[in-house]
């Protein structure tokens, strides 16, 4: 049996150790550790999919770390194993990131029903890390039913973790000024379910306004599935109000999926476009490295900066170099 063998056997028993390790495979981006990687990622393929995934986004300072301890906490005392794969921003001067979720979710981190793993989002766009389909898989592998993935929380460019979950959860914050500021073509047109957080304290008028708004906004949107239309519902992290609610809206809206078919063929869908991103991400890193290409950008970049090279005849001069 070789290593990798080993390797998802133990995970598939859930070591969480093991866990944390195949993760940290999966994201070094060294040849040898992509070639293993790859190899782990077949040996638990089977062993994955047996799980709801909801992403979860929303601006800074909406409570999301908050939201995802008290959700966990709830749905493991009702018998399930939460995985949070929470992104954070990478740094544009060093490339690091503060990973800080372990801290922020103290009491769901040391459950032994949950596994908490803070990933850099090392420049990719769109709110999640280049490797979270495939960490979501071993997650899975794993024994953990219900993935919770949350986004960098940088607004509306947050759109990529659609194409990651089976439903996606936005969350908004009461009293932020023009409630209907955020109806637009983008972020919360993608969302399956709206969740109003902080609706406590003197909180809770500003969040039924909000909860109302956007309620009669998503009706005018067009709604993504024919049997499922965005939900809005209010929520309490702190006291815990409207969480039950929050997971009873998940159950019925993985019921419809599955009874429609839908959740099946999203998934599928999703496949076809994970092998797309990584035929574009593979291509890209192949012509960065390519020694022809090294040779030739200096100049055409000069060319360009001087303005006697248009960016696009120089794009193709370097497409013309790799010989795509």
């Amino acid at each position: 049996m070789n290593s990798a063998s080993i390797q998802a056997n133990t995970i598939k028993s859930g070591d969480r150790r093991e866990l944390a390790r195949a993760i940290t495979l999966i994201e070094s981006t060294r040849p040898d550790h992509r070639t293993q990687a790859e190899a782990l990622l077949t040996e638990i393929m089977p062993s994955s999919g047996n799980s709801i995934r909801i992403g979860i986004s929303g601006i800074p300072g909406v409570g999301k770390s908050t939201f995802i301890e008290a959700f966990g906490l709830h749905l493991i005392e009702l018998g399930h194993k939460v995985c949070v794969l929470a992104v954070d921003p990478s740094s544009p001067r060093t490339g690091g990131s503060i990973l800080g979720d372990k801290t922020r979710m103290e009491l769901l981190s040391r459950s032994r029903n949950a596994f908490i793993r803070p990933s850099p989002s090392s420049g990719t766009l769109g709110g999640v890390a280049r490797r979270t389909r495939e960490a979501i898989l071993v997650c899975e592998a794993a024994g953990f039913d219900v993935v919770l993935v949350e986004t960098v929380g940088v607004g509306q460019s947050e759109t990529a973790v659609a194409n990651l979950v089976d439903m996606f959860l936005l969350l908004i914050v009461p009293g932020g000024g023009d409630e209907l500021q955020g109806i637009k073509k983008g972020i919360v047109e993608l969302a399956d379910l709206v969740v109003v957080n902080k609706a406590d304290g003197d909180l809770l008028p500003a969040a039924e306004r909000a909860k109302r708004d956007y309620g009669a906004a998503l009706h005018l949107l067009r709604a993504q599935s024919e049997n499922w239309h965005p939900k809005t519902l209010l929520c309490s992290s702190i006291s815990g109000a409207g969480i039950n609610e929050v997971w009873n809206t998940v159950e019925a809206f993985k019921e419809i999926k599955t009874l429609t078919d839908t959740f099946k063929t999203h998934r599928e869908q999703q496949a076809i476009a994970w092998m797309w991103g990584e035929i574009h991400e593979n291509l890209n890193d192949k012509l960065k490295t390519s020694p022809a290409v090294a040779n030739h950008i200096p100049i055409l970049e000069r060319e360009v900066q001087s303005g006697k090279t248009t960016p696009t005849e120089a794009a193709r001069k370097i497409l013309d170099i790799f010989k795509i």
